[in-house]
């Protein structure tokens, strides 16, 4: 059996044994014995026969001997075919629908606070760590401006259209003059107006191009050295908040390294332009399971995961729980699901 092999390929008595596996494992995170099935299949097996069904299964690779136990947990292998074929995922109940509107209430004025309150209520509410991806800065650039702080460094001060500033520092071009710094801003300021940020590199680099005998050479330079600072570091520019990580350190049977080595990934924004294009393969929940995400490949969690959009339906962010992979998928899918759009619907009435 492979990734791709359907559940419908198994038998009636595999599909069932190995169905309750995984849903004891996810309920209590211990290995399932045949004794154990014998008494809650729905037809009457003896231990043996299980037995004999298990080690099929096991085979197959969806079910693994933790040590010397008799029982069996799924493998990653084994979730993903439970949660593409098996799962069943339920509404999301009133009372989690209302206490997700309210933790995001009052917030419409104030982006920042709004997705801080979606962590926290996520983490909160699902008792895993939860991820929010905020949305990228797109609006036109109205003004640039440089700053000399001392001869090694110096300050680039961006203004967008909808009144965001952001500051950068960065190390100048040795001899840089105060004379090269206002000629390479009033060079931006022309080029760049109207134009996003993630727009800078394309159009700066066409237009040095054509117009590189008029720009005095240091000019030339803090323009190439300063837009650097923007576009190599532009991905990391979206905002991440991670809550809850005592949740997933205090789980039992957790590899407290581990997580600490996902953190730290986490902080480091490693990857992360990554994985807002994992939830780009279409709307609505992903679940990646293990090393199917390679920012944890190492701590063995998982990660479900969907996009947020604006009101043009453009994908800007992405909200997730993180947790050992014995999640209850079919309790945080509808969470997830619902915090993403109603988030989606909130960021869109932002004032532009």
């Amino acid at each position: 059996m492979t990734e791709t092999t359907p559940i419908s390929e198994l038998t009636d008595r595999s599909r069932e044994v190995f169905r309750q596996i995984v849903e004891s494992y996810l309920a209590n995170g211990e290995p399932v014995g045949s004794r154990t099935l014998s008494r809650t299949l729905s037809e009457q097996v003896s231990a043996a026969t299980i037995r004999n069904v298990m080690q099929d299964l096991e085979h197959l690779g969806l079910l693994d001997s933790p040590h010397t136990s008799a029982g069996r947990v799924p493998t990653q292998l084994g979730l993903r075919l439970f949660v593409d074929g098996l799962l069943e995922v339920g509404s999301i109940s009133g009372k989690e629908r209302a206490e997700i509107e309210r933790s995001l209430e009052g917030n419409d004025r104030d982006i920042g606070g709004l997705l801080d309150k979606a962590g926290d209520m996520l983490s909160g509410l699902t008792h895993g760590a939860s991820l929010v991806l905020a949305p990228k800065t797109e609006a036109p650039i109205k003004h640039l401006e440089f700053v000399s702080l001392s001869p090694d460094q110096a300050l680039v001060v961006l203004v967008t259209a909808d009144g965001h500033v952001e500051n950068r520092l960065f190390r100048p071009p040795v001899g840089l003059t105060p004379s090269a710094m206002r000629e390479a801003a009033n060079f931006l300021n022309v080029i760049l107006q109207g134009h996003t940020v993630s727009e800078i590199q394309t159009v700066v680099a066409r237009e040095i191009q054509q117009r590189r005998q008029e720009l005095d050479e240091l000019a030339r330079n803090l323009i190439e050295d300063g837009t650097a600072i923007w576009v190599d570091d532009h991905d990391g520019r979206d905002r991440l908040i991670v809550r809850g990580r005592s949740n997933l350190i205090d789980e039992s049977g957790v590899d407290i390294d581990r997580i600490r080595q996902l953190f730290d990934d986490l902080e480091r924004k490693r990857d992360l332009a990554h994985l807002l294009d994992l939830t780009e393969g279409g709307e609505g929940v992903r679940v990646f399971i293990g090393s199917e995400n390679k920012l944890f490949s190492l701590s063995g969690s998982s990660l479900v995961v969907s996009p947020y959009m604006n009101a043009e339906r453009k994908i800007i962010g992405a909200v997730g729980v993180i947790g050992p992979t014995r999640l209850n998928y079919g309790r945080i899918v509808p969470i997830v699901d619902y915090t993403a759009q109603l988030v989606g619907r909130l960021v869109s009435r932002q004032p532009r």
